[in-house]
C-alpha cells in the first residue's frame, strides 16, 4: 500500500503576495494523482502546517484551510505540524506503520522547507520515497527563483545518499503510466 503526502498546499500560503511557482499545474497534478491513488485503495494523507496569530497558517483560520481546489474525500487522514519535517512530533510515522505503507509519495509546498525536510525525514525511517517532480511548488527566494530551486531540489533527491534505496524523482505523468501499468516500482 501507497501513501501520497500532500505537504502544506494551504490558503495562506498561496496568496498574491507569495506567488507559487506553477500553482495551478501543481494542483492539477495532485489531484490526478491523488484520484488515481484514491480509486487503488491507496492512502491520501494532506499535511497541514500549524502557525500561530502572527503569521498566516493560525489553525482554525480560512488562510490555514486545505485549498478549495484540491479534491478530497472522506477516507483522506489529516495531519498538523508545527515544523517543516511531518514527521516530528505528529502521527504520521504511526499511522503508516498502523496502515502497512511501506511507499510515501510526495507532493506539496514549500520545496526547499517543509517538502525537503519530509523527503529527508522518510527516507531516514526507510520509506521508499516517490518524489513527485512536478509536484511541488515554492516561491522565489531572495537569491533564486522558485524554478531554479525546484529544479535543485530535485536533483539533490536523486542523488542522496540514504540508508536502503534511492531516493525516486519522477514526474507525475511517469508516475500515472507507473501505476496504469501496474509496475511493482510503484507497489
Amino acid at each position: 500500500m501507497k501513501a501520497l503526502l500532500i505537504i502544506d498546499m494551504q490558503v495562506g500560503l498561496f496568496k498574491a503576495e507569495t506567488p507559487r511557482f506553477d500553482a495551478t499545474g501543481v494542483i492539477v497534478r495532485i489531484n490526478k494523482l491523488s484520484n488515481m491513488l484514491r480509486s487503488n485503495r491507496d492512502q491520501i494523507i494532506f499535511i497541514q502546517h500549524d502557525g500561530n496569530k502572527d503569521d498566516s497558517l493560525e489553525p482554525g483560520t480560512a488562510d490555514w484551510e486545505i485549498l478549495p481546489d484540491l479534491d478530497r474525500d472522506t477516507n483522506d487522514l489529516y495531519i498538523r505540524k508545527t515544523v517543516c519535517d511531518s514527521f516530528f512530533e505528529t502521527e504520521l510515522n504511526k499511522i503508516l506503520k498502523s496502515l502497512k505503507i511501506s511507499k510515501v509519495i510526495i507532493t506539496g509546498c514549500a520545496t526547499d522547507f517543509c517538502v525537503d525536510s519530509t523527503v529527508r525525514s522518510a527516507a531516514s525511517k526507510n520509506y521508499e520515497v516517490v518524489v513527485v517532480k512536478d509536484g511541488h511548488t515554492t516561491a522565489d527566494r531572495p537569491n533564486i527563483d522558485a524554478q531554479t530551486v525546484i529544479h535543485h531540489h530535485n536533483w539533490i533527491w536523486e542523488n542522496l545518499i540514504v540508508p536502503k534505496r534511492k531516493i525516486e524523482v519522477i514526474t507525475s505523468g511517469q508516475l500515472i503510466r507507473e501505476l496504469n501499468n501496474g509496475l511493482t516500482t510503484t507497489k
